[in-house]
């Protein structure tokens, strides 16, 4: 196992000096997070609690169509793209469902 610190450049041989040093990635994890490589692939990231919980905030909310309200269709149905983002259209030109 390798470890590695995106951001300090730092890689470690050896999986002993890892948990030797569990502590030290975890200070550095509270700043940036550290990446844990295995066979040269990124396996698992080391991160801050806080860091952590502010992503799980950002967590998209899935809701079913039966659930919304009529007023909620409604404002979909008569939503308008502004014409700034007009270019996407060009995305779903040959979108088929």
């Amino acid at each position: 196992m390798r470890i590695m610190q995106e951001f300090f450049n730092m890689s470690l041989d050896e999986t002993v000096e890892f948990h030797r040093n569990i502590g030290r990635y975890q200070d550095i994890a509270l700043t940036k997070p550290v990446a844990i490589t295995k066979n040269g692939r990124e396996r698992t990231v080391l991160l801050s609690a806080e860091e952590y919980h502010r992503l799980k905030r950002r967590d998209r909310r899935v809701i079913l169509t039966a659930d919304l309200t009529d007023e909620q269709v409604e404002a979909i149905r008569n939503a308008k793209v502004p014409d700034e983002y007009g270019y996407l259209n060009e995305e779903l030109k040959d979108w088929k469902p």
